[in-house]
């Protein structure tokens, strides 16, 4: 398959994507989206083998989460390339006697407290008034249910640690994340609070300290919505924005992103210093 000449950069740029991805997909499996990154990130250097061995991996990924039908069409593609693949062939024949059994959902704590993964296909919408106070849905609740209801932290702790932001006021500078706050307070560690946040919202962790995020796609978006809900857009790969955040349940951030956008925006969970120092680097 043919493929657009890449300069040193884009070269470099890619097998770093390459790099971390691989890392991020062997401690999570299951993670269609960051093994999408990879196929593309194959596909744009011309590596045929890794494109539809990753292929494979999305397929497998997707039987594991009960969704036949998108495993299918991943093993679609995949015959496409390969019509006479033993392998991808003997997977659909398996897939086929499955099919009679309904699809296992998967279980969820988290059904209540909808994840930046809900939002991912947001697009540009038309412009409307600010939304009142009581109707932006930041994350708050989601996050109280996760940190209060399961009584990891106390219902003061948790109010002595959220900060209630005004979204019609540009900040002067990046809002802290409560995760963050948590932290410095000394109620509750910052590692712990990635790995529930991750484990709850289904989103990866990223390091984002090990990332050459691209400040001029970052100021390529707001300001203010990048600051006031610690966001960071770091990476373009085709269609889609990379995104980093400390709180994965935030659907007004997502919202306001998705509107400065035509893009996909794909969400990752990312340690809180790590987003307040590139934000502060791209907005000066």
């Amino acid at each position: 398959m043919a493929t657009t000449a890449l300069n040193p950069g884009e070269d470099a740029q890619l097998q770093q994507t390459i790099e971390m991805f691989e890392v991020i997909v062997q401690s999570q499996p299951s993670d269609t989206q960051s093994l999408e990154i990879l196929k593309e990130a194959y596909s744009k250097l011309g590596r045929e083998e890794e494109v539809v061995h990753t292929s494979k991996r999305i397929a497998q990924a997707y039987l594991q989460l009960g969704q036949l039908s998108s495993a299918i069409l991943e093993y679609e593609t995949v015959l496409q390339r390969r019509p006479e693949d033993v392998d991808v062939r003997a997977a659909l024949k398996q897939i086929e006697d499955r099919a009679s059994n309904a699809a296992v959902q998967p279980a969820a704590d988290v059904a209540a407290m909808p994840s930046l993964t809900e939002t991912t296909m947001l697009r540009r919408k038309a412009k409307t008034r600010p939304a009142a106070a009581d109707e932006v849905d930041d994350g708050r609740k989601s996050l109280y249910k996760i940190f209060v209801e399961t009584r990891i932290i106390t219902a003061g702790d948790f109010d002595l640690c959220w900060r209630n932001v005004d979204s019609t006021v540009a900040p002067p500078d990046v809002v802290e994340p409560f995760i963050q706050t948590l932290h410095e307070k000394g109620i509750y560690l910052i590692d712990k609070s990635l790995r529930l946040l991750s484990d709850k919202s289904r989103l990866a962790f990223l390091p984002l300290d090990r990332y050459d995020v691209d400040m001029d796609l970052a100021r390529g978006f707001p300001a203010a919505v990048c600051r006031r809900w610690c966001v960071l857009p770091f990476d373009r790969m085709s269609k889609a924005v990379l995104v980093a955040t400390a709180n994965p349940f935030n659907q007004q951030a997502a919202k306001e992103l998705a509107e400065a956008t035509t893009h996909r925006l794909l969400w990752y969970v990312a340690v809180p210093n790590d987003l307040m120092s590139n934000l502060r680097k791209a907005f000066r």
